[in-house]
């Protein structure tokens, strides 16, 4: 479908299935820790999927074009805060062709009552930097940083959010593992999968992905490390 961009975005190609997703070249654009986190969820057929802090959409959009033949049974709901995010979100569902998705501009911390225990699974790539915005420009920095979101918000939106037996699938700081563990918890989400990610084979970890299940029994399984060189 034909979709009417401004001067300053861009559709650029996911690299398959020449699909694409519509960026606008001032704004917070993705960077790896998405990719690494749509390739770390599983999909399963029929599931509601809710992407948070979805920024113009990668996570899901990328989740979707890896598992088209399970995740086309899939419905999608995609939330963020920064309407100008979410519109460049609906732009890339309609250059697509994708019916299976929506977009929802709204705060975490007031997600609708409707979406109450609704999702079997929710991505989240989320601001994890602590700290102010300094001289960054603020829409950018609240994509990276705990400005207007924190990660206890985050797992109570979860918690809200995910029926019983439900998954997260996060990306974070590797640092802040102990406290991604305790405040997923603390929301009866139990930590089942971890997996670290360095720049290179000796490296020290930087980022750690993480599955939780709402309800879920003690029990973690410890992935290998994956090697991003970006």
């Amino acid at each position: 479908m034909e979709v009417l961009l401004n001067e300053y975005e861009v559709a650029e190609d996911m690299q398959i299935d020449g699909l694409k997703i519509v960026q606008d070249t001032r704004l917070y654009r993705f960077t790896s820790d998405s990719v690494l986190l749509s390739k770390f969820a599983k999909a399963r057929s029929n599931e509601r999927v809710a992407d948070f802090c979805a920024g113009s959409g990668i996570v899901a959009y990328h989740f979707y074009a890896l598992n088209r033949q399970r995740a086309k049974t899939c419905q999608f709901s995609l939330f963020e805060m920064q309407e100008s995010l979410a519109k460049l979100s609906e732009k890339t569902a309609l250059l697509n062709g994708f019916e299976n998705f929506e977009t929802v501009n709204c705060k975490l911390q007031e997600i609708s009552e409707k979406y109450r225990e609704k999702f079997s699974l929710v991505l989240c790539n989320p601001p994890y930097e602590r700290g102010g915005f300094d001289n960054e420009e603020y829409a950018k920095a609240v994509c990276r940083k705990e400005i207007t979101l924190n990660l206890s918000e985050i797992a109570k939106a979860a918690a809200f959010a995910l029926k019983f037996g439900g998954r997260i699938d996060l990306v974070h700081r590797a640092d802040r593992l102990a406290e991604v563990c305790y405040t997923l918890k603390s929301v009866n989400i139990e930590v089942k999968k971890i997996q670290f990610v360095s720049g290179s084979k000796d490296a020290k970890p930087y980022l750690v992905l993480v599955e939780g299940v709402k309800g879920g029994k003690p029990a973690t399984e410890i992935l290998p490390t994956i090697v991003n060189r970006k």
